[in-house]
């Protein structure tokens, strides 16, 4: 197991490499730019600008400070929209303040050498290094994609199980027409429902609409910072949830009824154990190998996907946020920071997927297999 594992290592820095190659060349072909964008706050306030900019590079980032960033792709002057009347040397001067005075292959190599010893850069309007922001949103993320995880297993698997016993009852039917709902409407829908009904929305007042937890947080008893933790955690948490328990309750009662039905079952029931001996000491463990073992997956997807926009509606500052804001302002170093970041943990969680499916089921070889 243990090539396996060093093999899958080494694939890594390959893929990683891959998937910023593609980011980064598509993403720079996109309009706009930071250079663009500062050229133009330039054209709005010429003297008081052109002042600042002239008077050193910290100038230039009080002079940007606030503004919408993005990146560009050009070399010569004449492809900025706002240059036009500006002198050169000013022009110049914001292109050598966001790398731009380079070719891209330059920046791209450059980037790559920093990235793989994980020197992300620093914000382009942010003045803070890329992985000082990455940590300090990290906890939030983990803590939404982990409890969401968490909660949707346990809700899913005692009621797969149920649905798996009772398949065709109409307990089985009804929960289906639940389970349907669940999968139809997207997880963001429901928090606006929920936001509308007991954040302040139309309705009642009951749970905060901003933050992981409350100002005062820091003076609070043990007991108290739990409480609150909860109490901010609970909207986003129940949002995710709903939207996330539909595909694993079917996972989970399909794979019971597929196990239910083997010989082996069978043969159990012959020897007279009890039903309950049978489903839990004998379907469970085979039942459970894909659901249990598809834990890490889960999480990455809930923290990649379903993460984005229950940050943005609760206002919670984490990864999706960040990445979402940078993109928005085209923070080049924070978009591939982040992206780098998630495809690691991505890489990283499938590994542990395939370890968990070999501790729950030894049978499981992948290096026997060539994996």
């Amino acid at each position: 197991m243990g090539a396996y594992v060093l093999r899958r290592l080494m694939l890594m820095v390959p893929t990683l490499i891959g998937i910023v190659v593609i980011n980064f060349f598509v993403i720079q072909g996109a309009p706009g730019g930071p250079v663009e964008q500062v050229l133009a706050q330039i054209q709005g306030t010429a003297v008081d600008a052109t002042a600042r900019v002239s008077g050193g590079g910290g100038g230039l980032e009080s002079g940007r400070a606030g503004g919408t960033q993005s990146a560009t792709t050009g070399g010569d002057s004449s492809v900025y929209r706002g240059a036009r009347g500006l002198p050169p040397e000013l022009i110049e001067r914001v292109k050598k303040q966001y790398g731009f005075d380079r070719p891209i292959h330059e920046r791209f190599v450059a980037m790559m050498r920093d990235y793989l010893v994980f020197d992300l850069g620093e914000s382009f309007f942010r003045n803070a290094r890329v992985v000082d922001l990455v940590i300090s949103k990290l906890p939030v993320s983990i803590s939404l994609g982990l409890w969401t995880t968490l909660l949707v297993y346990l809700v899913s698997i005692p009621l797969g199980i149920a649905k798996a016993v009772r398949d065709g009852s109409r307990f089985d039917v009804a929960t289906s027409s639940l389970v349907v709902i669940g999968n139809a409407i997207p997880g963001f829908l429901f928090a606006l429902l929920l936001v509308v009904l007991f954040a302040g929305g139309s309705f009642w007042k009951i749970f905060p609409l901003r933050g992981l937890v409350s100002d005062d947080w820091a003076s609070l008893s043990w007991a108290g910072k739990a409480l609150d933790y909860a109490w901010h955690m609970a909207l986003p948490l129940l949002a995710m949830t709903i939207g996330g328990f539909a595909t694993l309750t079917l996972l989970t009662k399909n794979s019971f009824i597929e196990e239910i039905g083997k010989q082996y079952v069978q043969t159990a029931r012959a020897k007279g154990l009890a039903e309950r001996r049978v489903l839990y000491g004998h379907v469970f463990r085979n039942a459970m190998l894909i659901v249990i073992a598809g834990f890490p997956a889960a999480f990455i997807s809930v923290l990649f996907t379903g993460s984005l926009l229950i940050e943005v509606m609760f206002s919670l500052d984490g990864l999706g946020l960040l990445g979402f804001e940078a993109a928005i302002n085209r923070d080049y170093p924070i978009v591939f920071g982040t992206l780098w970041v998630f495809g690691l943990m991505g890489l990283l969680i499938g590994l542990a997927g395939d370890l968990m499916y070999v501790a729950i089921d030894p049978r499981i070889d992948f290096e026997g297999r060539g994996a």
